[in-house]
């Protein structure tokens, strides 16, 4: 991973100059999920125009397995900011961060991700604002997805269903279980397993009426998904 990261870095600023919104960031976490031994499917398909994801959130693979599947940016809560490094190398991906604690500024963060939604043209939030077990769902929390409301114009509301099938439950960073320990967890894993993503049909109509139906109706979407899987296709 170290060596990979390297190559991508050069590449990063190679391109940089040339481009509105870099390529490799998406291509790294796509390298990095395949060096973890993920074996990443995507149903359906994206969107025309600029995108807003509302993903479950299991792991911190489902970064690098929506990114290598959508080229989406990401809404991270500031905490991971703390770690210079980390920040950086989040910074490269034009990550979003927000200090979720900080109920005042919420307005301020609404907006940051409004302007973030259309430099990137394709963001992340996940809604449960944590990592979980996967099933059930955690409860959806609303307050960012007020940069919806109005809708800006050319904008799609996707909720999309993460899946890591049978390997859902040891995959997932959940409890007092330091970062380091899950990655490391993660990585020693002797065989190979499969993320699915599934991009669920938009959201139309009076879901998307405001912060909290749009919330509902994502974690509906999500839900069934991951009760009901669709089939699944290699990309």
């Amino acid at each position: 991973m170290a060596g990979f990261l390297l190559v991508a870095l050069v590449a990063f600023y190679l391109l940089r100059p040339f481009l509105r919104r870099n390529p490799v960031p998406a291509r790294f976490l796509g390298g990095v999920a395949r060096i973890a031994g993920v074996r990443v499917r995507r149903i359906g398909d994206l969107p025309q125009g600029r995108a807003f994801f509302l993903a479950n959130h299991v792991s911190w693979l489902d970064i690098c397995v929506l990114a290598s599947t959508t080229g989406c940016a990401f809404i991270a809560h500031d905490g991971l900011a703390a770690f210079g490094p980390l920040r950086w190398l989040c910074r490269l991906n034009d990550t979003v961060f927000v200090a979720r604690a900080d109920r005042g500024s919420v307005a301020a963060q609404v907006e940051q991700v409004r302007q973030a939604l259309c430099e990137t043209g394709a963001l992340t939030l996940f809604p449960e604002a944590t990592t979980g077990p996967g099933a059930p769902l955690l409860p959806f929390k609303s307050a960012l997805v007020s940069a919806l409301v109005p809708l800006p114009q050319n904008t799609a509301v996707v909720p999309v269903a993460i899946d890591y099938g049978r390997d859902m439950q040891d995959i997932a960073w959940v409890g007092e279980e330091p970062g380091v320990d899950n990655f490391l967890r993660v990585l020693a894993r002797r065989r190979p397993f499969d993320a699915t993503v599934s991009i669920l049909p938009e959201l139309v109509g009076p879901a998307l009426s405001d912060r909290k139906t749009i919330t509902r109706a994502a974690r509906a979407a999500i839900e069934t998904a991951l009760t009901d899987p669709p089939q699944r296709v290699a990309l």
